[in-house]
């Protein structure tokens, strides 16, 4: 059993300037305000007027410390966990990039098998490409750009661990994936694409209900065709990603795409690769190609973003910057707006009681202090 005392809690529903929280075998117990019972043999947390909120949940993340899920090892995964525990993360999908059909097999292998991390959960995975368009690749290789191929998927698919997939919903053949992905459970996600507003709209009548790092990679804005980020901006069904670092969004798109969808629609991610978490100057390959770390951003070597360097809790902070929104308004882009598009807030996402204690104390400079996955203490600043 877990007390954390002295808390400023941000429920699912409400905020709590002064409370409580007890933890029971990894679940939520009860949340109460003012002084926690007096209890014996019990573990106690003063969070001396910190706030506690959901644990982060990061949907699209590639890679860090040197890292990556395409290393396809527990090693890998098991030090990504740890990394990303240490900036409040709490679950995660390790994300795939375009790639030959036995190297994303190996990442989802490898990604089935870990039951156990010691840091971030991992709730399954995110393949990123390669059914994308081709013209807009981003920093992923054109060289394993190809069209859906449902012998191909079938094989991913039997992994068990595919929650997520970024697919370009303007070719037939992926959106005969799209539909058959929403019979199974899969949320489809519009992402390196040059879809059409009109293509947006047939792919959500077959299931469509996400945009990847939106404005990234996609169609833009016109006044004669509103394109893919026309659609993200207006379609109600869709949930959108955003790289919330200030260099691959400008400050003013993020504070646009948070009035347009409103605090539910709107979902932080990092998309960091394995430069994250090193120093400025470090360089890596890439498909063939040099990353190198620069400002504090991963690029290529024609100055193309490859990913980057993002973590959530800043993420978080300049979220909340950039739009003038409180944290209290806008913790659920960090937690609970992901887990609702997993189909997992009944369980996690947010702190309630019956929930699983995955949770992270923030200093009022919203630096993490503490995290906490299934009531275990994994992370102590």
């Amino acid at each position: 059993m877990l007390i954390i005392t002295n808390a400023h809690i941000i429920t699912e529903s409400h905020s709590i300037p002064h409370g409580w929280l007890m933890v029971q075998n990894g679940i939520i117990h009860k949340i109460g305000v003012c002084d926690a019972p007096s209890t014996e043999n019990v573990q106690h947390i003063n969070a001396n007027g910190q706030t506690l909120t959901a644990g982060f949940i990061d949907i699209h993340v590639h890679g860090g410390m040197g890292y990556e899920a395409m290393d396809a090892t527990p090693q890998a995964l098991n030090a990504l966990s740890v990394f990303y525990a240490q900036h409040g993360v709490t679950a995660f999908l390790p994300t795939t990039w375009t790639a030959s059909h036995d190297a994303i097999l190996s990442a989802l292998t490898a990604i089935s098998a870990m039951s156990e991390t010691a840091g971030a959960r991992i709730l399954g995975a995110h393949i990123e490409g390669p059914y994308i368009n081709p013209n807009k690749p981003g920093a992923q290789s054109t060289e394993h750009v190809r069209r859906a191929d449902m012998t191909e998927f079938e094989a991913w698919h039997s992994t068990g661990v595919i929650k997520l997939m970024t697919i370009a919903p303007e070719f037939e053949e992926n959106q005969r994936l799209i539909a058959f992905c929403t019979a199974h459970n899969i949320v489809t996600s519009a992402g390196h694409t040059d879809a059409t507003y009109d293509d947006m709209r047939h792919a959500i009548t077959l299931g469509l209900r996400h945009t990847t790092h939106t404005f990234n990679a996609m169609r833009p804005l016109h006044h004669r065709e509103p394109g893919t980020v026309g659609a993200a901006l207006l379609l109600p069904e869709l949930r959108c990603e955003v790289i919330c670092d200030g260099v691959h969004v400008h400050p003013q798109m993020v504070n646009l795409l948070w009035r347009m969808k409103g605090a539910d629609g709107v979902i932080l991610i990092t998309d960091a690769v394995r430069g994250a978490g090193l120093a400025d100057g470090t360089q890596y390959p890439l498909d063939g190609r040099v990353v190198t770390i620069r400002g504090g951003s991963a690029y290529l070597a024609d100055n193309t973003l490859a990913g980057s360097t993002l973590t959530m809790d800043v993420a978080l902070q300049n979220f909340i910057r950039f739009t003038g929104g409180t944290l209290d308004e806008l913790w659920r882009c960090a937690s609970l707006n992901a887990a609702r598009a997993l189909g997992v807030d009944d369980h996690m996402g947010s702190i309630r009681e019956g929930n699983r204690a995955d949770m992270v104390l923030l200093d009022p400079d919203l630096r993490v202090m503490m995290t906490i996955i299934g009531g275990k203490v994994v992370y102590e600043r």
